[in-house]
């Protein structure tokens, strides 16, 4: 097709397929072309993700484009490889035939990158070239001369930097001018030796930063260094969430306590005033007030990715996997689930081998998510000192490094015995190929946009499905009214002082009172509105003067340690959101394995926590 034809009449809308390596920054490009104009959306009849957004150039012209799957070539190995190549080729049924190819490499890893540019370029479709990240690029010393590697690849080549306002400036003026026609280039017979050939013409790097680099590596991937210097960052991480953030979360607890005292004083005892107090006050802002620990925790994860650390550590693990019963693979898609399985599960369909690509999917809900986080912080708040150890430490912040290394411990464990059960003979076989990108310093910038979108979604989380469910706790929790005469707290002729009682049978064993088991109903929809649900039915279970608004001295005052311990460990295992059994059921297109996975964590939750709380209580 010719320039002209793809630069015709101005209402015609082009369609464009955004193509490239994982790691690339092509989503960064996508969002900074489309804006709010996209639509999230699974292919028919697959469960890989399609992204389609839209833009209008400054002619007017309309392009339509699709953010295709990462994937490093077209000989597909994975569900997401082969979707990119079958809309690539023209073959997806219901997407149509692209334009023009948009493919987008990292300036920083160009050696990797071109290979797969190479194999579009031999498809024979309108093609450009887009080198992202340029900005790194000249950080880490790279020159690259545009010109000369447009001339020598055969397609117009254009920079890029998709994290700022105006980095896509030069790829819009190019495709509203319209693309020429696709080069008669066949495909070489070594893409690697035509990789370095172009290298060599068109790339001068800077030796000094490779050779940095390389000593870097020589310390934090020694075989002996390497685990202790990865388990020593997150011995930190978790750490800091409990240090780091005590100032801000007293400032929140004071904040929300000030709120409930103006309610309490303003308005005129009744249920407007109970369900402000007790169930949107007590309920939502006893989940708001652990914030500052997920934000904490996100930023030590952006910070070790944004740095180049995170594939690395994956490389450190990839042994301990495999023989687990994991592909090396699994890691990225278990690392995304320490915050939220939903993404983390969704993360492996670029796991090649179906039996490994199941066994993470089921293990992923045992990595402990942020949702966790807030139940874990109120239960360690109440029961563990807050002492240092040996001068350095807080014992807080040691008991919730343990609370997350049990959850990985039981994932290799379950893995194991999953991988025994289904003899799953040289599943494990399968190498490990993962791109190690330079090492930078973080983006302060980057690391904010990343921590204001957690809090906004957290906070929206907060104001929506946990208030909402706060809200219809209160309601199950103030009716009927207690008969006259009666001694008890109201919450105990309640509709969910009923349930919780019913179920007190069923979790008695395990130490949970039946203010606990109310908890566990709207836990279902998240796990950290159990926190909230607490503090609802602390609240309403208060006969004294004043409403419970310090609720890990309540229960740490009226729960025994046994219960508390037990408790923890039912959260390690417990299948407490459907949003992840939803996906799962989603991403097997099963829901016997969706029923499989909620039944073995039940059982899971259900046994750790009937033997925690039984030698707990012999101990103690």
């Amino acid at each position: 097709m010719s320039a002209a034809g793809l630069s015709g009449a101005a209402d015609a809308v082009r369609h464009l397929a955004l193509v490239g390596n994982p790691n690339c920054g092509k989503t960064a490009l996508f969002n900074r072309l489309t804006g709010s104009r996209q639509k999230v959306a699974n292919y028919t009849g697959v469960t890989v993700e399609r992204k389609e957004g839209r833009f209008v150039a400054p002619s007017g012209r309309h392009f339509r484009i699709l953010d295709l799957p990462g994937t490093y070539s077209l000989q597909a190995k994975s569900p997401d490889e082969e979707v990119t190549r079958a809309v690539c080729l023209g073959e997806f049924a219901g997407e149509p035939l692209p334009d023009v190819l948009v493919a987008v490499v990292s300036a920083t890893n160009l050696r990797l990158h071109l290979r797969f540019a190479l194999e579009l370029r031999a498809l024979g479709r309108p093609m450009v070239l887009v080198l992202n990240m340029m900005d790194e690029a000249r950080r880490l010393g790279m020159r690259i001369d545009r010109e000369r590697l447009a001339r020598e690849f055969g397609v117009p080549v254009v920079e890029a930097v998709a994290v700022e306002k105006d980095g896509a400036r030069a790829l819009v003026e190019l495709l509203d001018q319209g693309v020429p026609a696709a080069p008669a280039v066949a495909a070489p017979a070594d893409l690697h030796a035509e990789t370095t050939r172009l290298l060599a013409e068109a790339v001068v790097f800077d030796e000094s930063v490779t050779h940095r680099d390389e000593r870097i590596d020589a310390v934090l991937l020694h075989p002996v260094a390497g685990p202790l210097i990865l388990a020593a960052v997150l011995f930190l991480m978790f750490q800091a969430v409990f240090s780091w953030a005590a100032p801000l979360m007293d400032g929140i607890k004071e904040g929300m306590a000030w709120l409930a005292e103006q309610v309490n004083a303003g308005l005129p005892e009744g249920p407007l005033r109970g369900l402000l107090a007790d169930g949107v006050i007590a309920g939502a802002g006893s989940v708001l007030v652990f914030l500052p620990q997920i934000l904490i925790l996100f930023l030590f994860i952006l910070a070790l990715e944004e740095s180049g650390y995170l594939p690395r550590a994956a490389f450190l693990l990839d042994r301990l996997m495999v023989g687990a019963g994991l592909s090396g693979r699994s890691f990225i898609p278990l690392l995304s689930s320490f915050a939220c399985a939903v993404p983390g599960i969704m993360a492996t369909r670029s796991i090649q081998h179906p039996r490994d690509r199941l066994v993470t999917i089921l293990v992923a809900p045992l990595m402990t998510c942020s949702a966790r986080l807030p139940v874990y912080a109120l239960l360690i708040g109440a029961f563990v000192p807050d002492r240092p150890v040996a001068g350095l430490f807080n014992l807080q912040g040691i008991v919730m490094f343990g609370l997350y290394l049990a959850g990985i411990v039981s994932a290799v464990i379950v893995a194991m015995v999953m991988k025994r059960l289904g003899r799953r003979a040289g599943a494990g076989d399968h190498p490990l190929l993962l791109e190690l990108p330079a090492y930078r310093l973080p983006n302060l910038r980057d690391l904010a946009i990343g921590l204001l979108e957690r809090a906004r979604i957290f906070v929206r989380r907060v104001g929506t499905v946990i208030m909402a469910l706060s809200v219809l706790l209160w309601g199950l929790a103030s009716f009927p009214a207690p008969p006259e005469g009666a001694t008890r707290a109201a919450i105990e002729y309640s509709f969910a002082g009923m349930l919780g009682h019913a179920l007190e049978v069923v979790f008695a064993p395990i130490g949970f009172n039946w203010q606990i088991c109310i908890a566990l109903v709207p836990g279902m929809a998240a796990r950290e509105v159990a926190v909230g649900a607490l503090a609802t039915v602390y609240a309403l279970s208060d006969t004294g003067e004043g409403a419970a608004d310090q609720l890990a001295g309540l229960i740490g005052a009226q729960w025994g340690l046994p219960t508390a311990l037990s408790l923890l460990a039912w959260y390690i295992f417990a299948p407490q959101c459907i949003s992840t059994l939803a996906v799962i059921r989603r991403e097997t297109n099963s829901v016997r394995t969706m029923w499989l996975s909620a039944a073995y964590l039940t059982a899971l939750a259900y046994g750790s926590a009937f033997i925690t709380f039984h030698v707990a209580r012999a101990l103690t």
